[in-house]
């Protein structure tokens, strides 16, 4: 039997994976044409590639349809409801690494902690008879690090696209999203909150532990963290 690892479809991601893999003489590339989701992995027996995209990767690691991914800790716990309960972690891969933050427009020179969040949210509802608006696509994890923060008068915008764009383009008054380095929310005059990050992300491999594992699969698993050297 061989075992399943998802493994990000493109761009850097997948290639900082190769990469990791491959200094650990598990050698995976991807084979047929640019729009073909199929790959190979050499180096080590009864391991087969599968490419996902990473925010799929959670979903298809808690039904157990792969038994070993590669994600960030970020869409894990933002998509998965107890999420150890159905993965566990097996590696930091020491890459990806991106900060989920709150950030406010510049112009609002008075608003530099969550405590003045949860005051101009409070002055803008009584204002305007609505919520302030926050572009995110983390709901999970922004949702529950404001009621542990006490925040409240806000709501939630879904946001899959430019989040950063979102309150220029007036869909939203703040947002929630992952940076590295904060170029992005400086060019749309944007300013991260003097608090500690939502979540700090990095590539991690996971374990689902609702794969199927029997004798033979876990033999392979025991080879590769032999391999690994995890």
């Amino acid at each position: 039997m061989t075992i399943k690892i998802g493994v990000p479809s493109k761009g850097r991601l997948m290639q900082k994976t190769f990469d990791w893999f491959a200094q650990r003489n598990v050698f995976m590339e991807r084979t047929g044409q640019e729009r073909e989701y199929s790959g190979a992995v050499n180096g080590i027996e009864g391991v087969e590639l599968v490419l996902l995209s990473a925010s799929e990767i959670p979903r298809e690691l808690a039904a157990g349809r792969i038994h070993l991914g590669v994600t960030g800790s970020d869409l894990v716990r933002d998509k998965l409801a107890s999420w150890d309960d159905k993965l566990c972690e097996m590696a930091f891969m020491g890459f990806g690494h991106a900060d989920l933050i709150l950030a406010v427009p510049k112009l609002w020179v008075d608003v530099d902690t969550l405590d003045d969040l949860d005051a101009v949210a409070a002055a803008f509802r009584e204002k305007h008879g609505l919520r302030l608006r926050i572009a995110t696509k983390y709901h999970q994890l922004v949702r529950e690090f404001l009621r542990i923060h006490g925040v409240a008068d806000y709501q939630l915008v879904d946001s899959q696209g430019a989040t950063e764009g979102t309150v220029k383009n007036l869909t939203a008054e703040a947002i929630a999203d992952i940076t590295s380095t904060g170029e992005t929310l400086r060019a749309n005059h944007l300013k991260i909150l003097n608090c500690d990050p939502i979540h700090q992300s990095q590539a991690t491999l996971y374990k689902s532990r609702t794969a199927s594992w029997d004798d033979n699969s876990l033999h392979v698993l025991n080879t590769l963290k032999e391999q690994l050297k995890l």
